[in-house]
């Protein structure tokens, strides 16, 4: 194998920032690492857009771009017709050959901010291209005569469903994934699977697989399931998922997510989910308690929201933030820099409720204002409790009451607690 300069290998960079949970082989894996290899993470094509809770496989691709090896990011075309079972309590819902080649397109649009596809630096494939066209017959008497349902059945991810029901379709998931890696063995020279530590069992039956047609041995890595510090699954909110699509989460959202992270998770956080250096975090970021957190957080939002809307996107996210809450002291970008020097926001960035000039000009009860207008609570009631709760405010003044009379101004700003605020803008059709 061709051998990688580096001060530190990928392994040492994964074992640092947080990134191993299990390795099959603790001595062999950070040796053959030394050296370029050729290593895969699937993602089947559940939805047209990865999420907060895909971003540790793929920035652990990523990492591996960076130190020279080959990934390969493999699009479940073919898997995600059956289902992975894999930490699920019940069968997912079985989506259609058009949904699938759906949202693996938009999938693949996305890999492109994490990875260089050029000049065979990384692969993006489809499993659908080989499973597919697979024979049943064949599959099973080639296939399925190296597994032993004994050994299927002592798997987690089966055992776990098998008291809730586990279909036969679903059944077969761990002979599709195996086939895979055996099959990018075999064409691609792929040495390594990863994947979270939900998919050890597909993981060791690719291995013993490949090992059983090919005399030869495989690898494989897996990733902590990452939970926040209040004991959530990391990317979920109280609103569900946080996308890596604009369409659906802005960039200002995912970058007010990342700046409300727990104080407890920031360090953590900036290892997986930023190309920051370590030696950064720790002496820059490491040591920073209380207030001065925020520094932290702040570099953690922007570094997060850079990697995935880009560079521009990143800093109107952050202007806007910094104007609206007035966190830290206001850096001059080039990208908004205007007149005397004072840095103009991106009107884009901010959440914004535009009302036409005619709805402006009767008053509205203050309740009505955050449910109905501004849809910052979820119904009346909820809008009612938080005003009597203290907790709305109306250009950083207190509601009072929640049948409070409003008038509409331009450029109003409505608050709830000290994290979530809407603008008012009034639409003049002249």
């Amino acid at each position: 194998m061709k051998r990688v300069k580096h001060e530190k290998t990928v392994y040492d960079v994964f074992q640092e920032r947080g990134f191993i949970e299990k390795v099959t082989d603790e001595e062999k894996v950070p040796e053959i690492l030394k050296g370029r290899v050729t290593c895969y993470i699937g993602f089947d094509p559940t939805a047209s857009s990865f999420h907060v809770g895909n971003l540790v496989p793929i920035m652990a691709l990523a990492h591996m771009q960076r130190h020279g090896h080959r990934p390969i990011a493999l699009v479940g075309g073919g898997t995600g017709l059956v289902g992975d079972p894999s930490g699920k309590d019940e069968m997912r819902q079985i989506l259609t050959y058009e949904e699938i080649n759906r949202n693996a397109e938009m999938q693949k649009k996305q890999f492109a901010r994490f990875l260089d596809f050029s000049e065979d630096r990384a692969l993006l494939l489809n499993n659908a291209d080989w499973l597919t066209k697979l024979n049943y017959i064949d599959f099973l008497r080639d296939i399925g005569v190296h597994f032993s349902v004994n050994r299927m059945l002592a798997a987690e991810s089966v055992r776990i469903r098998l008291e809730s029901g586990l279909s036969f379709i679903e059944f077969n998931y761990q002979l599709l994934q195996a086939y895979d890696f055996w099959y990018q063995f075999k064409h691609y020279d792929c040495l390594i699977q990863m994947g979270g530590n939900d998919q050890w069992g597909n993981i060791v039956a690719g291995i013993d697989l490949i090992r059983r047609l090919e005399g030869k041995q495989a690898y494989g890595i897996t990733f902590p399931l990452i939970m926040t510090a209040d004991g959530r699954k990391m990317g979920k909110t109280e609103k569900g998922a946080v996308w890596l699509d604009p369409q659906r989460t802005s960039p200002y959202e995912y970058y007010q997510f990342w700046i409300n992270t727990d104080d407890r998770d920031v360090k953590r956080f900036l290892a997986l989910f930023t190309f920051l250096r370590m030696e950064e975090i720790q002496e820059k970021y490491g040591k920073l308690e209380g207030a001065d957190l925020r520094k932290a957080k702040e570099a953690l939002a922007y570094e997060a929201t850079k990697i995935v809307h880009g560079k521009e996107e990143a800093e109107k996210a952050r202007d806007a933030s910094r104007n609206i809450f007035g966190w830290g002291a206001l850096e001059m970008s080039p990208l908004r820099m205007k007149g005397e020097g004072r840095r103009l926001v991106d009107d884009g960035a901010i959440p914004t409720t535009y009302v036409p000039v005619e709805k402006s000009k009767d008053e509205i009860p203050a309740f009505k204002l955050f449910f109905e207008t501004t849809s910052l609570c979820a119904s009346g009631s909820e809008a009612r409790r938080l005003i009597e709760q203290g907790g709305a405010y109306i250009d950083d003044k207190k509601v009072e009451r929640f049948d409070e009379l409003i008038k509409l101004t331009d450029n109003m700003k409505l608050r709830v607690g000290k994290k979530k605020f809407k603008r008012i803008k009034i639409l003049d059709k002249k």
